[in-house]
This record gives structure tokens, sequence and C-alpha cells, in this order.
């Protein structure tokens, strides 16, 4: 006689299943989310890298000013008096001091706001190997474990890939 997979390991690996996936979207509607609030905010201006500086809508530059290792962002600032005198200022800016652009010095992932929602992600993910593990102590059956197993090894590579934003210390 074969013996049947418990409905309740059927869901449970269908629940990991779903947290999985559910945290890779959070992570990319993260990403999403940040590349168009940085499209939004720079909007008009283009970053010259060989020259370390960027350039406004209308032709002036914003040089580098200050590097914050701490925050691992770059600052850059257009001077006061060109954009004051700038007949775009009003859609620009409305700082006195002038233009200030943040750029962040590694990839999105290495920041804050980056390993934050990786954060969250890889506590999806954990969430489910733990109710995997759950499930696979209170029913001893070789199906059910292969059951079980199957998202578990996808989990597993999940975790591994998302442990790498954590590798590199945060200065």
């Amino acid at each position: 006689m074969v013996e049947s997979i418990p409905s309740e390991v059927l869901f449970a690996a269908g629940y990991a299943l779903f947290l999985m996936i559910a945290a890779g979207v959070l992570e990319r509607l993260a990403v999403h989310s940040h590349c168009r609030s940085q499209q939004y905010e720079l909007g008009g201006f283009t970053f010259h890298d060989e020259l370390d500086r960027w350039e406004c809508p209308s032709g002036h530059y914003l040089h580098r000013s200050v590097t914050d290792e701490d925050r691992r962002v770059i600052r850059y600032k257009a001077p006061a008096h060109a954009c004051n005198a700038c007949r775009i200022k009003p859609q620009c800016t409305d700082s006195r001091n002038g233009r200030e652009i943040e750029r962040e010095m590694g990839p999105w992932i290495e920041s804050e706001l980056g390993r934050f929602h990786r954060g969250i992600s890889l506590a999806l993910i954990l969430l489910a190997g733990l109710l995997l593990l759950i499930e696979a102590a209170r029913y001893h059956q070789p199906r059910a474990h292969l059951v079980l197993g199957t998202p578990a090894v996808f989990i597993v590579v999940a975790t591994a890939r998302r442990l790498r934003a954590f590798s590199k210390p945060f200065r």
C-alpha cells in the first residue's frame, strides 16, 4: 500500500514556495522603486564619469563637494550664483545654496536601503525554511520528505545568494 502525502505537508511546501516568491517580488519592487525615484530626481541631469561631475539641463556643472565614507555617498553641488540666476530654477531646486545631488559609491544592494530590503527578503526565506524543517520533523514519511525537500533546495540557493550582500562589511 502506498502511503499518501498528508495535506498539511503539501500546504507547508506550497506556503514555503509562496514566501520565496513574495521575497523575490518584494526585492524586485524595491529595486524598481529605487530606480524610478533616481530617474525622477535626476531627470535631465547627465553624469560625466571621466570628469566626475554632473551637468544640469541648463549646462551648468555640479562638482564633487563632499565624500561621505560612512554613508557611502558622494555629494555634488552647483554654484549658488549659477542656480539662483537660472531660468529653470523653480523646476529644479528651491535651495538658495544651489542644487545638490547625492550619488551612491557602490551598487544599490550595498546601500543601507538595499541591505534593509535584502534583510526582509532573507527573513521571509528563512521563515519558509523553518516551516519546512518543522514539517519534516513532524512527518517521518519518505514521500513527505521528498515534497518538503524540493522547496528546501531552492531555499538554500536563495539564502546563499542573499547572504552575499551581507558578506562585505558595511562602513
